[in-house]
């Protein structure tokens, strides 16, 4: 069998001890977070992307060991487990390449090579085959084929007799896994994808139109556009096919199969290859290329969905500060909810600013009362329906206020979804589901990843194709990004809802839950070793999440650093060293300055780990995040009928794909920054050049009204 651990090590470019220590760690129990931060020296200094490439690749070797294990037993047990072909299973590295050489041997339904067999006709065929050689002498077939005619078995003539023959080695040489291997290699490289609309569907009547006549090579396909046209044949709108020369394929089987120079073998050769490649073999390896090319425009499609969930879920935070949260409509009013600093519900009120004079005037007083009452510091507006309207309003009532607080318009994507949810329910059950709206969106102003947490990733809107795509896949590659950014940020523990609690390295929905039930019960946590009188949270899942979860203003200054506290002795030894209290730790880095850190090294710290604590007590407690910025619409433009091309505006990334980035400029549709659009120079990766919640300046290029479609630049040279 193959050694994984060394193979990895080649595969990833890694030393073995890398290896050998970080699938030790994870075996463990160890989190990757945890990992990568704590862990520096046993692995190497493996980062996230190191660790969790590792993770995957190891459980698909493993997979693929157990799967070899099983298809050897079972040829064994059939009796036709050869050395050559033992030796074949064992060297595979990839799932396809070990299902073809099992596919000869896997049981499969009635076919018509198993109805021959049952007619006592494999004596023949293996007669035939025998014959197939460069000096074979040149025998008519139907001399042979005679023989096995009878009434009994069902075997009514000669021709019958050769046909059962010629349906059994058709099928032995369609389950050949050299020939499907280099007949899927050659769909791959050579094939074309082509695509049409069906005649149900008038031009210009779908948002297929790309596609109505469409063909590029498979190796040239873009993932996008893949996944478009899976989803128009899924709609039954698009006719999607694999075109490719079956010439060429025939030509290559003959040249792989056929030895004889015997004019007549060779043509029932001929005709018995090409009923096997077409029932056997065509249908078969289309597929195959088509969900090889699907799941690998899967991947990059969730790597886009990644990284965009990433960039939003770390967003800067505006802060905890007092806030007024507006979640805006027409008809129904405008709701609007106060938090308090630390995100807590103070009060509600409806307004209907967009109704008559008289509602827009007591809108007015009722938004100056609240923010005097609540000295309110940040105005959240959903940028959804009646968004900039609000935002309008708004403006006009700070101009009439001595303290004007920041005024943010606030992507409200999935607040609706979250508004509904048994979550949103649990920790407002007395609030209408409106009011619950407007108070996502004032925490998402705050704090946008406590907030997002609490809402399934697919329905914030920033995915590409995301119902198209494997949803297992994806939803374990979005868990695993929101783990990642809750654990780099840190939670504190004192605040911190059950969902986020959640996220955190080492701590399951039950230790979450239990968390805040000590919280309410016993009030906040003064020090981090409070946590072992949670029940469950144990000694191991302390060691996994401790250094993640911060304590504001506790009994130890450490408590609110990225210091794990299995380091605390070692920091406490370095303060007595340069005589300083840990109550004004963030003077150790300044005075380590120019010390030599291998002093303080011992079998378990290491200099990285020293590294981590000094950066981390410079700043101690710091947000890793970005400053807080803000766009600004412009005044004049609310609707999409207001733009005029070659205008220059202000506007924030909203979604980032494969060909472009949307961006939102305050119009109710976001435009769209075509991949050719996006810098002077070439772009061959958008995420490379802008990330979702930038703020980009943009100039207006085309605006189609009817199809609210708006094509925007952020190139500099016009």
């Amino acid at each position: 069998m193959v050694n994984i651990p060394q193979l990895l090590a080649q595969e990833l470019n890694l030393k073995p001890f890398q290896v050998q220590s970080a699938l030790e760690l994870m075996a463990e129990g160890a989190t990757i977070p945890f990992i990568a931060r704590y862990r520096k020296e046993r692995t190497g200094e493996m980062n996230e992307t190191q660790l969790r490439e590792l993770a995957e690749r190891h459980a698909y070797l493993t997979e693929l060991e157990e799967r070899k294990a099983a298809i050897l037993s079972a040829i064994a047990s059939l009796g036709k487990l050869t050395e050559e072909l033992q030796a074949k299973i064992t060297a595979c590295l990839q799932k396809t390449e070990l299902e073809d050489l099992y596919l000869p041997y896997r049981p499969k339904r009635r076919t018509r090579a198993t109805a021959a067999r049952e007619k006592g006709l494999e004596p023949l065929a293996e007669w035939i085959k025998s014959l197939n050689v460069k000096n074979a002498p040149i025998v008519p077939l139907e001399s042979e084929a005679v023989k096995y005619i009878s009434e009994e078995k069902g075997v009514k003539s000669k021709e019958e007799a050769l046909k059962g023959a010629a349906d059994i080695l058709a099928e032995e040489i369609a389950e050949k896994a050299e020939l499907r291997a280099y007949i899927r290699e050659y769909l791959l490289n050579e094939g074309v994808f082509v695509s049409r609309v069906k005649d149900d569907y008038p031009e210009g009547t779908t948002k297929f139109e790309m596609y109505r006549n469409y063909q590029i090579r498979v190796e040239d396909i873009a993932p996008h556009n893949l996944l478009a046209l899976y989803r128009g044949e899924a709609e039954g709108i698009l006719d999607f096919d694999l075109s490719f020369d079956e010439g060429v394929v025939l030509s290559y089987l003959e040249s792989q199969e056929i030895r004889t120079k015997n004019p007549s073998l060779r043509k029932f050769y001929h005709d018995l290859l090409k009923d096997g490649w077409t029932r056997l073999m065509k249908e078969s390896l289309i597929s195959a290329v088509r969900n090889e090319k699907k799941s690998f425009a899967d991947v990059e499609s969730i790597k886009t969905f990644e990284a965009n969930l990433r960039d939003l879920l770390l967003s800067s935070p505006a802060g905890m500060r007092p806030t007024l949260a507006i979640d805006p409509g027409f008809r129904t009013g405008c709701k609007v909810a106060v938090l308090s600093q630390t995100g807590q519900f103070l009060a509600y009120q409806a307004i209907f600013p967009h109704q008559s004079a008289a509602a827009r005037s007591q809108a007015a007083q009722t938004v100056k009362q609240l923010l005097e009452k609540y000295r309110v510091e940040l105005i959240a507006i959903g940028n959804g329906t009646a968004g900039r309207e609000t935002d309008e309003f708004i403006s006009e009532v700070l101009q009439t206020v001595e303290r004007k607080p920041i005024k943010v318009m606030v992507n409200e994507s999935g607040a609706s979804i979250y508004s509904a949810s048994q979550v949103a329910i649990a920790e407002f059950p007395e609030l209408d589901i409106t009011v619950r709206g407007a108070i996502s969106i004032g925490r998402r102003l705050q704090d946008p990843l406590a907030e997002l947490v609490k809402i399934d990733p697919k329905s914030i809107g920033v995915g590409q194709y995301q119902h198209d795509v494997d949803q297992k896949l994806l939803k374990q590659k979005l868990e695993e990004t929101v783990e990642s950014c809750v654990n780099y940020v840190g939670v504190d523990l004192n605040t911190a809802s059950q969902e986020l609690l959640g996220y955190v390295s080492g701590i399951t929905t039950t230790i979450a839950n239990n968390i805040v039930a000590y919280r309410n019960e016993n009030g906040v946590f003064k020090n981090r070793r409070q946590l072992l009188k949670v029940a469950k949270l144990g000694p191991k899942a302390f060691e996994q999440a401790a250094g993640f979860l911060r304590i504001r203003g506790g009994e130890n200054p450490l408590d609110n650093t990225a210091v794990h506290p299995e380091s605390y002795k070692i920091v406490e030894a370095i303060a007595n060293d340069l005589n300083v209290s840990l109550t004004q730790i963030s003077q150790v880095a300044s005075k380590l300055k120019g010390t030599n850190l291998k002093k303080y090294v011992t079998e378990t710290v290491g200099e990285p780990t020293l590294r981590d604590i000094i950066g981390e007590l410079e700043k101690p407690g710091r947000d890793p995040r970005a400053e807080f910025k803000y766009a600004t619409f412009r005044e004049d433009i609310k609707e999409i009928s207001d733009l005029k091309s070659g205008m220059e505006l202000e506007g924030i990334v909203t979604n980032v794909a494969n060909f472009g980035a949307f961006v939102d400029i305050g119009v109710h549709q976001d435009g769209l920054v075509h991949i050719s659009q996006l810098a002077d120079r070439f772009v061959d990766d958008p995420k490379k050049f802008v990330k979702v919640g930038q703020i980009v300046k943009v100039r207006v290029l085309e605006i189609d009204v009817q199809r609210k479609r708006i094509g925007l630049s952020m190139k500099l040279n016009k």
